[in-house]
């Protein structure tokens, strides 16, 4: 008997709470795996380069003209 046979065997004779716990459980676990895998620290300039501002960024907005006088 395969492993998710033998998963399901047991599953489908506990009761309905207890079946919700322990697929409660499962995504518990499932969160638990994909958190510890993903945690990846970006590096102090990592992002160099990567987004370029226009020479004219610190001049005033058009839509803010009337608020400005």
């Amino acid at each position: 008997m395969t492993r998710i046979a033998t998963l399901y065997s047991e599953i489908t004779v506990l009761p309905e709470s207890l079946q919700q716990e322990v697929l409660d459980y499962i995504g518990f676990l499932s969160s638990k795996y994909v958190t510890s895998e993903e945690k990846i620290t970006p590096q102090f300039g990592s992002s160099k380069g990567k987004y370029i501002l226009q020479p004219v960024f610190d001049d005033p907005l058009e839509d803010f003209k009337e608020y400005m006088e």
